[in-house]
């Protein structure tokens, strides 16, 4: 079983900029594409970024698109997710998910990923 664990998280200022991590290890040992969503109090949990196995396409949600990165390394089994100018609406729980290995394609969709990990805080102050 595949295992997801998020790092970065944080407390940050209205316009600065946070980098998260999140690393997959177990069985399989490898994953297929992999995704960021987030879920403010309140609220439902909404697509972020997607990256494919091979780091060449990404998607990004509208809200985030030109503010957030989205990257990843296979060697390592980690995608990352680095959000510049950032806004307190970005405050949420940020949840890393993985496809299984043989989907490699991105997808917007919370179904369509196998694997989670247990969520990284991100609070922004104004």
């Amino acid at each position: 079983q595949v295992q997801l664990v998020e790092s970065g998280g944080g407390l940050v200022q209205a316009g600065g900029s946070l980098g998260l991590s999140c690393a997959a290890s177990g069985r399989p040992f490898s994953v297929g594409a992999m995704g960021w969503f987030r879920q403010a109090p309140g609220k439902e949990r909404e697509f972020v970024a997607s990256i494919g196995w091979t780091g060449s396409n990404t998607a990004y949600a509208d809200s985030v698109k030109g503010r957030f990165a989205i990257s990843r390394d296979n060697a390592k089994n980690t995608v990352y997710l680095q959000m510049n100018m950032l806004k307190p609406e970005d405050t949420a729980v940020y949840y890393c998910a993985a496809r299984a290995s043989y989907y490699s394609r991105t997808d917007n969709r919370e179904a369509a990923y196998g694997y989670w990990g247990q969520g990284t805080q991100v609070t922004v102050s104004s």
